[in-house]
């Protein structure tokens, strides 16, 4: 198999899915992002909040997020029980993208004010923007599966859609620092310059998001979308065992994954000591996710996915390893950050389609269909690891005294020495135990998946479902979502 998703040999209704769904991302993880990686950076070096302000907000995030973690499974059920002439997807698709919109350029408003009161309205803004990010990213990712059953094509969508998810979030990453120093020259404000940024973001999430909307159509339906009763949702997903290891897996995973990234600009400007370093080192890291996106259908073509999840996983430790020793060598850094996330873009992607096949194991288990609940436990995996990566590095910013610190001349060896454990070492134990979970419990190989999939055919047409030319069952009404 060779990554070629838009080649003229696909079909047109394949084309419009893999660019349509993969599109949308561009923009969405790009706004993302921006507050998932650097609202504590707005926080404490444009808003420059106190360390008592600063611990409130911790607590606040995590508890938060954990929260709306809970939450998705919820709004996954919702989703799915969904009936309109649009389908289930789009609808909460379009609203979420909105709200979303609003809520983001809420966050980077100048409030004027300072203390509880500072805290007060951050928790109003904050959960409203959760709560956005909820309904759009839970319908949007539940819709993939719809959109493919067969496990090439899902790559293929899946490659694209981290590719452009990837452009944006180093985009951002990349533009930060040297974007908000300039707009802050023109416009006079750090937070005017940091709005903007935020405004710029929301233009650009709102644009691809409309792409997806008039574009996709879902290929995979029929009798098993029937409507689930609120009293199986707990069924749904705890019966899928499967998917559970998954989850708590990719947790561990996501969270040190989370801690490093997070405190990528705080390591440049406070134990390097060149924050202008940070944005080259960016795009050396962007250039390998998105080249390892790419080159991942090449190596999943050679590899079984439990070893190509055993390479990234060793690319990863090798990656931190390296960056404990790199001292203030770049080269050393560089590497390190190039072994990094070549294997954090495997581990992505097989995040994704780890989760896509869970839907068809939970059909096949508990005979039923449920893209949206099955694919709000990747949110939940993202929320989570973010609620826990938050915990870790405020305590961080606040123990190594970093967040009192005017540079690096003010952080102590030990200070530097409590960063780097909580930056390197953590998130790489956090690594090996996300593979020892994987590779204990996971159990859907490639023939173990193809089995289902025949037999959940041997069931549709024992019902006298339709299929389409791959043999995918689709309603009568063609499956279209419109």
């Amino acid at each position: 198999m060779t990554f070629s998703p838009g080649v003229a040999a696909e079909p047109p209704m394949r084309r419009r899915n893999i660019w349509g769904f993969g599109l949308g991302t561009l923009g969405r993880d790009m706004v993302a992002t921006l507050v998932t990686m650097f609202l504590l950076v707005y926080l404490t070096e444009v808003v420059q909040v106190s360390n008592a302000t600063l611990g409130a907000i911790t607590v606040v995030l995590v508890v938060m997020r954990l929260f709306d973690a809970v939450n998705d499974p919820v709004m996954g059920y919702v989703v799915d029980n969904t009936r309109t002439r649009w389908g289930k997807f789009k609808p909460w698709i379009a609203g979420g993208a909105l709200a979303w919109a609003g809520a983001t350029l809420l966050m980077f408003s100048d409030w004027g004010l300072t203390g509880p009161a500072f805290v007060v309205v951050f928790i109003g803004v904050y959960l409203l923007w959760e709560v956005a990010y909820t309904v759009n990213d839970i319908s949007y990712w539940g819709m993939l599966p719809s959109l493919s059953r067969r496990q090439p094509e899902r790559e293929r969508i899946g490659v694209v859609a981290r590719v452009c998810a990837n452009v944006g979030v180093f985009a951002l990453v990349v533009a930060l620092v040297p974007v908000t120093e300039a707009l802050t020259d023109v416009l006079g404000s750090a937070q005017r310059a940091w709005f903007t940024l935020a405004a710029a973001g929301v233009v650009v999430m709102l644009a691809f998001q409309a792409i997806t909307l008039l574009t996709t159509r879902q290929r995979v339906s029929g009798r098993a979308a029937a409507h689930t009763p609120l009293r199986e949702l707990l069924r749904v997903i705890v019966g899928n065992d499967q998917l559970l290891w998954v989850t708590l897996a990719m947790v561990a995973f996501m969270t040190g994954y989370t801690i490093t990234t997070s405190l990528g600009l705080y390591y440049f400007t406070y134990i390097y000591g060149q924050s202008g370093m940070y944005s080259v080192f960016a795009a050396i890291l962007g250039i390998t996710q998105i080249t390892g996106l790419l080159v991942f259908p090449l190596v999943s073509a050679r590899l079984s996915r439990r070893r190509v999840h055993l390479l990234a996983t060793g690319l990863c430790v090798a990656g931190y390893t390296v960056f404990l020793v790199a001292g203030s060598t770049m080269v050393l850094v560089g590497l390190a950050g190039v072994l990094l996330f070549s294997g954090q873009a495997f581990i992505q992607l097989l995040m994704l389609m780890f989760i896509a096949d869970s839907v068809e194991y939970g059909q096949w288990k508990l005979g039923r269909r449920n893209e949206s609940v099955t694919f709000s436990l990747q949110p939940f995996i993202y929320k989570a690891a973010s609620a826990l990566g938050s915990g870790a590095v405020g305590a961080t910013l606040i123990l190594s005294g970093i967040n009192d610190a005017e540079g690096a001349a003010d952080i102590t060896a030990g200070g530097a020495a409590a960063f780097k454990v909580a930056m390197m070492v953590l998130p790489m134990l956090l690594v090996v135990l996300s593979w020892l979970i994987l590779a204990r419990r996971y159990r859907l190989d490639e023939a173990t998946y193809a089995s289902i999939v025949a037999e959940l055919r041997t069931r549709e047409a024992a019902l006298g479902e339709q299929g389409d030319a791959e043999g995918q069952p689709i309603p009568a009404g063609g499956g279209d979502e419109g």
